[in-house]
């Protein structure tokens, strides 16, 4: 068996904005663990729940506060970024704009694959979108499974 990625982590310059952010746009769940400046975060059903329960459909993960500058808009990525699997990719780039992300990459179809854009978080944090559902309704990967 392969090791599973079971967590992600956040960091932010100013957690609570990126909360709400998170929140609004994708309906993440938010819990701060005991005192210390670092939240739980909740993806939504079918994500593990530890690193010892049963694979899902997704991960969860954590936001902590960041200990440097934030990355400049434009800047190489340093570290990995996740993509979240979602309906529809360009109703949710448009809302991240309108909640203070700023659009990284344009949604594109990728043939076989399907339809995938970027966006950076209000604290310039990449991650990505991507949907079976391609621009003319066909689907790329994981059709009909």
């Amino acid at each position: 068996m392969g090791n599973l990625v079971v967590h992600f982590e956040i960091h932010a310059s100013e957690p609570q904005r990126l909360i709400d952010f998170y929140t609004e746009l994708l309906g993440w769940r938010f819990t701060q663990f005991g005192d210390v400046p670092y939240w739980t975060i909740d993806t939504g059903e079918g994500a593990i729940g530890n690193v010892t329960g049963t694979a899902g459909h997704g991960i969860n993960g954590g936001l902590l506060e960041r200990r440097g500058p934030k990355p400049e808009v434009g800047a190489p990525v340093m570290g990995c970024n996740v993509v979240v699997g979602v309906d529809h990719v360009d109703p949710l780039l448009r809302r991240g704009v309108e909640l203070g992300g700023t659009e990284a990459l344009a949604a594109a179809d990728m043939p076989g694959v399907g339809r995938i854009g970027y966006l950076l978080d209000p604290d310039n944090n990449v991650f990505g979108l991507i949907s079976a559902v391609m621009s003319d309704g066909t689907t790329g990967m994981g059709g009909g499974q």
